[in-house]
């Protein structure tokens, strides 16, 4: 018995103060309550005749969903933005890293931070896009790249 009286007292150190980390997460956890938000209440934005979407913004994450028509461009740019683009129907070609990459449906692409890409719907197409953080230049329409152009 002394022996784990002696284990217990030298192993023992203040416990770190973890409290008001646990309290910010509680706190912002309430502010963000959950959200049940169906595709068909959303307005579907204009962006170009060839080119609409909607949003879902969440506190560090936005899905968006974008329709494409066949021979839509959305021209080359980056965003510091991690993106993973899932396809529901048709098909976007990239250029992207220096390759083509050709995205079916049913497939996906995860797209890093800051890496330069430009798509072309090879046919109507239904995207899914995820956003980490949520884009900035969406939310407030300054995304000029995307709109008046086909």
């Amino acid at each position: 018995m002394p022996k784990s009286k002696t284990k217990s007292k030298s192993t023992s150190r203040p416990k770190p103060k973890s409290r008001p980390r646990a309290q910010s997460a509680k706190k912002s956890a309430v502010k963000h309550a959950l959200q049940y938000i169906p595709w068909n209440t959303i307005p579907l934005e204009d962006l170009n005749p060839l080119l609409q979407r909607q949003f879902v913004v969440g506190q560090e994450i936005m899905l968006a969903r974008v329709l494409l028509k066949k021979g839509c461009i959305v021209p080359e740019h980056s965003h510091h933005n991690e993106q993973l683009t899932y396809i529901l129907e048709g098909a976007l070609k990239f250029w992207i890293d220096g390759k083509e990459i050709i995205v079916n449906a049913g497939e996906t692409l995860l797209i890093p931070s800051h890496m330069p890409h430009k798509a072309e719907a090879l046919e109507d197409t239904v995207d899914l896009d995820v956003f980490a953080p949520p884009r900035a230049d969406w939310i407030e329409k300054t995304d000029q790249y995307l709109r008046g152009k086909k």
